[in-house]
């Protein structure tokens, strides 16, 4: 446990972001979830909704620094591969 008061400080902020940071991952994996649902119920109109909004989660958790750039990339790519996949 820290003494000085700006440690004091320090770990209130942390616990703070952590948990606002938090909800950002826990969005990605969700909308994840969501589109790979979709494509699994062969529904092309909920896949591609759902693919929209996970990249949107995607690209705001990587601009926050939550995700390596790359990670984001990967996973997006994936992402598209299985819809487009889907729809042929």
């Amino acid at each position: 446990m820290p003494n000085i008061k700006s440690s004091k400080k320090s770990v209130k902020q942390d616990a703070k972001t952590t948990v606002a940071n938090n909800v950002y991952v826990t969005r990605v994996k969700n909308s994840m979830k969501k589109v790979e649902k979709a494509i699994e119920k062969k529904d092309k109109d909920l896949a591609n909704k759902e693919l929209k909004n996970a990249i949107c989660n995607i690209d705001k958790a990587s601009s926050k620094g939550l995700i390596p750039k790359n990670t984001c990339n990967r996973n997006k790519a994936r992402l598209n591969k299985k819809v487009k996949e889907m729809s042929n």
